[in-house]
């Protein structure tokens, strides 16, 4: 069990996680001020520096006497598409993810999401082929369950389990549930021996492709909100930075481990979530919301014995 608690995609899932709870609130403080789409742009655009400075640095290292260019791959067919692919689909998830904070408040919000881990397990066992073990099932049944008490705890009715907070974190879970198989696949498809290094070439490509469009879309919609931006600038750099540092763990993690076992384990981003939830924005959990943790904790465990 202890090989397994320090295998290199568990240190970067966590990594990833806690970066992503944090990225999250600050994305919240920014929707404050801005429009969804202006703070969907700011993940992108100030992190983009970040994710080139990255690449940059993992190509020196790698390098040899032919220079660091000579390090970077040559992508295929596949990369391209799955890489553009998942750029617009997660653009698309975002957006959703940051209109719930406009409609229900923050722990409640995310835990809609959390539906990504169960479609992530379905749709790759069925169009990815990848390969989940019996117990690898019950923790993400698991899990799935301990969110399910979660939104109970927070509906009057069982009929207010369904409403627009619902539909929009559904549609942002399969985004992020298509977006983290299509990364998966356009990293693994470079074929490099470094897993870093795939994941931040995928990631600095993608976040290219998703500021060009982000840019174009906010200037064209929401030129006024530049100057709200300038006004904002530590906040979305701060969101640019907890962004990149992020994906950067998910990326990698995604290139070493199946995507549904990494997004069960990305579930201890929601206690992290709810933490901050309770002590930055004074939302206090109920006894169900208390059984719910319990059981994302059980899966969280049963995943690291089963990996």
């Amino acid at each position: 069990m202890t090989s397994t608690l320090i295998e290199p995609w568990v240190l970067w899932t966590l990594l990833a996680a806690a970066m992503q709870a944090v990225r999250t609130a600050g994305q919240k403080q920014l929707a404050e001020h801005i429009s969804v789409h202006t703070a969907t742009m700011v993940r992108y655009l100030f992190g983009l520096p970040f994710a080139l400075v990255y690449l940059s640095v993992l190509a020196h290292q790698g390098a040899g006497p032919e220079g660091p260019l000579a390090a970077l791959p040559t992508p295929g067919r596949t990369f391209w598409l799955c890489a553009l692919a998942a750029s617009v689909l997660q653009i698309i998830a975002t957006i959703a993810l940051v209109h719930l904070f406009t409609l229900r408040h923050f722990a409640v919000g995310t835990t809609y999401v959390r539906t990504e881990i169960v479609l992530t397990a379905i749709i790759g066992a069925v169009f990815f082929s990848e390969v989940i073990s019996s117990i690898g099932w019950v923790a993400i049944v698991g899990c799935a369950m301990g969110l399910v008490l979660v939104n109970l705890a927070r509906s009057s009715s069982v009929s207010g389990i369904w409403n627009q907070s619902a539909a929009f974190g559904l549609a942002a879970g399969l985004g992020f549930s298509l977006t983290s198989l299509l990364i998966r696949k356009a990293s693994l498809s470079l074929s490099l021996d470094s897993a870093m290094l795939s994941a931040a070439y995928t990631l600095a490509f993608m976040v290219i492709v998703q500021t060009l469009i982000t840019v174009v879309w906010v200037t064209a919609r929401y030129r006024h909100e530049w100057f709200a931006l300038v006004n904002h600038w530590r906040p979305a750099l701060f969101v640019g930075l907890t962004s990149v540092v992020g994906s950067a763990g998910w990326f990698t993690a995604f290139t070493l481990e199946r995507a549904a076992y990494v997004k069960t384990l990305g579930q201890v981003e929601f206690v992290l979530t709810l933490l901050i939830g309770i002590f930055y924005f004074r939302e206090i959990p109920n006894r169900l919301e208390g059984a719910g943790m319990v059981f994302i904790v059980f899966g969280v465990i049963v995943l690291l014995l089963a990996a």
